[in-house]
């Protein structure tokens, strides 16, 4: 595996540095071998990228993901699946059913680094695109439905810049869901306090209190459903069932909207 440390951007370390010591314990709620492969042939010290809190939230939030994900793939069991920003994320190992036709997109740059990495495999390919335009759409597969996923993106646009990712999916597909992650927007103003994105150059975009915020933005969208990344944390700790007590509003949120024409 021909990786440095240099060549991954800081924010997509904190996600594979979490998935990597998840992996490596006993009882590992989730299981990634190809993060903690990653991890291991970077060869550097990634336990800043790994405190308490985003351990958990990390965690939770590829739960979340994969169940919501499982349940629209349960109803449309030949659905386009786009992985949009997927960085080194792998979720179509965890939901393939040996139907769905999965894109892994990320930018020209990101797409090269994990292509040192990954392999197209059957029904998942690997493509460069962009979340603001949508000329790489083009390329995909007509289907009668798509599900989009983006997990770890849409927390680092601009309010007008989720608008024009909004805008684009909606044009570009006449029906399909989204599965978006969103933030509160005390961490728009406060990415200097995050445990794990304090220690990059990244800094948190428009935050929301509501997913409904987002129907402001594309008239299109019907909102689904939104969940808190605590629903999952409490499970398992006092200490996250604390932080679901005092910081109830403030933690990351899994929503899912749906549109068609």
């Amino acid at each position: 595996m021909d990786l440095k440390f240099g060549d991954i951007q800081e924010t997509a370390l904190i996600p594979l540095a979490i998935k990597a010591s998840e992996t490596a314990r006993p009882n590992a709620r989730i299981r990634d071998l190809k993060a903690k492969e990653i991890i291991d042939t970077l060869g550097v010290d990634v336990s800043k990228f790994d405190p308490f809190l985003s351990h958990e939230g990390v965690v939770a939030r590829t739960i979340m993901f994969r169940e919501e994900l499982k349940r629209l793939i349960g109803m449309y069991p030949e659905a386009l699946c786009i992985n949009l920003g997927c960085g080194f994320d792998d979720k179509f190992s965890q939901v393939d059913n040996g139907k769905i036709t999965w894109f892994d997109v990320d930018l020209p740059d990101q797409i090269e680094i994990r292509r040192r990495v990954y392999e197209d495999r059957e029904r998942c390919t690997m493509l460069e695109g962009s979340a603001l335009e949508g000329e790489w759409t083009k390329k995909l597969p007509k289907k009668d439905m798509v599900i989009v996923v983006m997990e770890g993106v849409l927390e680092y646009f601009s309010k007008e810049q989720v608008k024009i990712c909004l805008n684009m999916l909606c044009d570009s597909f006449p029906q399909g869901y989204l599965l978006a992650e969103l933030h509160s927007p005390f961490l728009e103003k406060n990415s200097k306090h995050h445990d794990a994105v304090k220690n990059t150059n990244a800094s948190f975009g428009w935050g929301t209190k509501s997913g409904k915020e987002y129907l402001d933005l594309e008239p299109r969208l019907d909102f689904v459903s939104e969940r808190s990344y605590n629903e999952e944390m409490k499970k398992y700790t006092i200490r996250a069932k604390l932080f679901a007590i005092i910081a109830k509003n403030l933690n990351n949120r899994l929503a899912v909207y749906k549109w068609q024409e």
